[in-house]
């Protein structure tokens, strides 16, 4: 058993295979998931893990070289607060484009959220 940082095996392994700006998307409970695109659901319940929990510690996890989030975050004010908090700078574009973008993701992480547009895409950057 591992003795520090993320226990859930399956995003281990997805993030030992990340290369430089590969990317995983972390989702709200209602975000579609194109088929062959590889989906790790987290949902327990309504709002269990939250957004922004599962947010937190993946950017532990993970080399974060920017984000992306949809243009309507800005309707969850306390998602899109935390979100700037974190990461500063992140990018945006339309709810509509970010889905699209779903399609070349490594992997989705499903949330319990349960509130509008708590998605975002973490790209993938290197410790050197």
């Amino acid at each position: 058993m591992k003795r520090h940082g993320l226990l859930n095996s399956h995003l281990s392994k997805v993030f030992a295979d990340l290369g430089h700006t590969d990317t995983i998307v972390v989702a709200d409970a209602g975000l579609p998931v194109p088929d062959g695109v590889r989906k790790i659901d987290l949902s327990l319940k309504e709002g269990v893990p939250s957004f922004l929990d599962v947010v937190e510690v993946l950017k532990e996890e993970m080399v974060v070289e920017r984000v992306t989030i949809a243009e309507e975050m800005d309707q969850n004010p306390s998602v899109h607060k935390g979100m700037k908090e974190w990461f500063g700078e992140v990018d945006y574009l339309s709810h509509e484009a970010l889905k699209d973008h779903l399609k070349q993701a490594k992997a989705v992480v499903r949330t319990g959220e349960v509130s509008p547009y708590a998605n975002c895409i973490l790209h993938a950057g290197v410790t050197f």
